[in-house]
């Protein structure tokens, strides 16, 4: 749509969350829109088809110098978590692939050394990755363990002479086949307790093998990893990772940005749903202005309004360090559901032509899916919004 006849309404912006951000948070979300609206929407059917990252766009992303906005310090820009959910949101608007890449580097890496690093550690690390002159992956997925994995981890680290000694697999590992830092996550071969470790790229024993034929996120480049002996020293241990508690604090962190990301993915579907409806003519009609059209156009636009209202609200909450796991799971759980309607719905709309990557909506559809399961299935991000209203947990 041209950009003179676009508002906040076609935008999906219906009731103008934007107007709750200060002005140069304001700016920095219009640069990102222009940025993934001129250079990455054009081309990312090419990487999307090709299951390639489109890393000759590395430099505009790093002039927009969004990662770290949820963090203090460090040379983190830490515009705050509102800024930080919308940056998601309008990521994921355009590819839901680059918004993933994102919420791994600048979400589950950087938060992981944030939350659970010492000083130290954070004065080494975040600077170059908010930069991002290195990039971040998390490595805490297995093949054999995914929801389970709070008590199933199997990757084990155990000392010897210093260091620490990391043996396993890992899957589904975002970013991980280029990423220059990898957080792993392992259990103690001396206390059981899971930990962290930062392994950096080219370390002996270390083997990222790319994931092929994904039907969605083909552009995020995940990684089968396997750890044969893989040496880390003391000083590259997460010094406050000490229990799958602390591993869960960035979940939850994290969990928050992934909702945003799914109201993204539904708004990027609706608003090329909404242009396609202006355009397409059948009867001697714009098919806009037909009744079935229109409401499936609002019933779209009702799902990404209220996904986007309550993630709103999650980040106030967050900003008041009021935020507890079930509210970043509700948010999960109930913002992928209503992504999934919205996508069907657009590709509903466009008829035939919804499953044809030239009018984006396929992509949209096929790129839901991973988001509807990663960062913990609709199901498990229930049972944790249920044992906290019933006090009773039942997930086994």
């Amino acid at each position: 749509m041209p950009s003179a006849d676009r508002t906040a309404v076609t935008d999906a912006d219906f009731y103008l969350l934007e107007r709750s951000l200060e002005p140069e948070g304001r700016q920095l979300l219009l640069r990102v829109r222009e940025f993934m609206e001129k250079s990455v929407q054009p081309v990312i059917n090419h990487y999307w088809t090709r299951e390639e990252f489109p890393h000759d766009l590395m430099g505009g992303f790093r002039e927009l110098g969004i990662p770290g906005q949820l963090y203090q310090g460090y040379g983190c820009p830490g515009g705050g978590y509102l800024l930080d959910g919308m940056i998601a949101m309008e990521l994921a608007r355009v590819d839901p692939s680059i918004g993933t890449f994102f919420g791994v580097h600048g979400g589950l890496a950087m938060g992981s050394i944030y939350l659970c690093g010492s000083p130290e550690q954070k004065e080494r690390w975040l600077p170059e990755m908010a930069r991002m002159e290195k990039i971040g992956a998390f490595g805490l997925t297995e093949p054999d363990v995914g929801s389970g994995v709070a008590g199933g981890l199997t990757t084990t680290a155990r000392r010897d002479h210093g260091e620490w000694v990391l043996d396993g697999q890992k899957k589904w590992i975002g970013n991980a086949t280029f990423a220059d830092y990898v957080i792993i996550w392992a259990r103690s071969l001396e206390d059981g307790q899971v930990k962290g470790f930062v392994v950096e790229k080219g370390t002996p024993g270390f083997e990222a093998t790319k994931q092929k034929d994904k039907i969605a996120l083909r552009v995020v480049q995940n990684a089968h990893i396997t750890l044969d002996g893989v040496r880390v020293r003391e000083e590259n241990r997460l010094q406050n990772a000490n229990s799958f508690k602390d591993t869960a604090a960035v979940l939850r962190l994290t969990r928050a940005g992934v909702a945003w990301q799914a109201t993204g993915c539904a708004r990027g579907a609706y608003e090329h749903a909404l242009a396609y409806a202006r355009q397409r003519e059948q009867f001697g009609r714009p098919i806009g202005g037909f009744q079935l059209v229109q409401d499936l156009l609002v019933k779209m636009l009702a799902n990404i309004t209220s996904s986007a209202c309550l993630c709103a609200q999650l980040s106030r909450l967050q900003a008041e360090d009021l935020a507890e796991d079930h509210h970043s799971a509700l948010a999960k759980a109930f913002c992928t559901v209503r992504m999934r309607e919205a996508v069907g719905w657009a590709r509903e709309l466009l008829g035939g032509n919804g499953i044809l990557l030239e009018n984006h909506v396929g992509r949209f559809v096929a790129d839901s899916e991973a988001i509807y399961s990663y960062e913990g299935t609709r199901e498990i991000n229930t049972l944790i919004v249920g044992r906290a209203i019933t006090g009773l947990g039942a997930f086994v």
